[in-house]
């Protein structure tokens, strides 16, 4: 090797040396400053572990496949059909001798009702009676006639006219029969009205000794064994509901003590024409009996979809109105956040949820108010 080369080796050397020393230096120097300046690094907002969940007293709910998704929930006014009142009218007039029922009470049908003195009815059963007199001896004289025109004695137009005679004489009798049983009446002048129809007497507008005539009715009953449902529809949800859709009620009971019951019924008809007062349509539903279900009550109404929405079911208490808005707060993984949704129905422990969560999402159902706190809720 020549001089030059070992020189040129020993100067490489030196400068490779030289590079390792300053690179060290700047990565220790460099690694100083940095781990002085670094910050901290910040948690995710809406991120909680397990001690804080039990801490908050967080607890949270699956959101499940809700079926057929309700449209929403409205107000109605229970009423009565057309055909459920019943008028009872007196077929004669006359005055209430003795009254059985009150205002209010239950009745069957046939159930007396009053006992009415009734002068019509005497005449009537005295009708009946000569009816009755005639027909024995129409009877007798046309047997009599008969047997003549068999044998050849007389023409058998004299039977004929026998014959047509106690016919006349029967429908007299039958048809004096009929008034005064229709009537509830006998021939002593007393007549009994009676009940036509299992229900409630919703009136009453006689008393003891009071005049009865035929164009007013003393006594009113409902049918209480069937009900209707005057709904106000918003014009949001006018045009997605029609006759057969299955609607249900909520009956509270008495005290609030007890679960609501509750009644199912079915949209019978909805109305055309929008209503420009208040921008809503109505529509009328058939709904049977129930404790509580009574004519003028206010109820709100849950109508259920014919079966192609698609929606999610969650507890009630998981819904947070944040202003005009209603939000759920998703967990995923060790993660909440604030998702709007858009809310269907609400009824009793349960809300229908029509979008904005999807089966098998995790919700918030306790710690609403410290959610919102965290994800910066209004």
């Amino acid at each position: 090797m020549t001089r030059n080369h070992k020189i040129i080796l020993s100067i490489a050397a030196a400068i490779a040396v030289i590079a390792i020393a300053y690179y060290s230096f700047f990565s220790e120097t460099n690694g100083s400053a940095e781990s002085k300046t670094e910050a901290p690094a910040e948690t995710t907002p809406g991120t909680v572990t397990a001690q804080q969940l039990k801490a908050l007293g967080i607890e949270t709910a699956v959101a499940v496949n809700a079926g057929a998704v309700p449209l929403g929930t409205v107000p109605a006014i229970v009423s009565l059909p057309p055909e459920a009142r019943v008028a009872v009218t007196a077929p004669f007039e006359g005055a209430i001798i003795r009254m059985y029922v009150v205002e209010g009470q239950a009745v069957a049908r046939g159930t007396p009702l009053a006992l009415i003195k009734v002068r019509e009815t005497l005449q009537v059963g005295a009708d009946l009676a000569r009816a009755r007199a005639h027909l024995g001896l129409a009877r007798a004289n046309a047997n009599r006639l008969n047997q003549l025109a068999r044998e050849g004695i007389i023409a058998e137009a004299r039977a004929d006219e026998a014959n047509a005679a106690l016919r006349s004489a029967q429908v007299t009798v039958s048809e004096n029969q009929k008034i005064l049983s229709q009537a509830g009446a006998g021939s002593g002048g007393q007549m009994t009205l009676r009940a036509p129809i299992d229900g409630r007497v919703s009136a009453v507008n006689v008393q003891t000794g009071g005049p009865v005539d035929t164009m007013t009715a003393p006594f009113v009953i409902d049918n209480t064994s069937s009900y209707t449902l005057d709904i106000q529809l918003p014009e949001r949800l006018a045009k997605s509901v029609s006759p057969g859709m299955p609607v249900e009620v909520n009956i509270a009971q008495a005290g609030g003590t007890e679960t609501p019951i509750p009644n199912g019924g079915t949209i019978i008809s909805v109305s055309p024409t929008l209503d420009p007062m208040t921008r809503s349509v109505m529509a009328k539903a058939s709904i049977g009996a129930a404790p509580g279900m009574v004519a003028g009550k206010s109820v709100m109404v849950t109508i259920t979809g014919n079966g192609q929405q698609t929606g999610v079911s969650v507890p009630a208490k998981a819904i947070a109105h944040i202003g005009d808005n209603d939000y759920v707060f998703v967990l995923t993984g060790n993660r909440f956040a604030k998702r709007q949704v858009a809310l269907a129905a609400q009824a009793g422990e349960s809300a229908v949820i029509n979008s904005g969560l999807k089966v098998g999402e995790k919700v918030a159902t306790s710690g609403i108010a410290e959610l919102k706190v965290m994800l910066g809720g209004d």
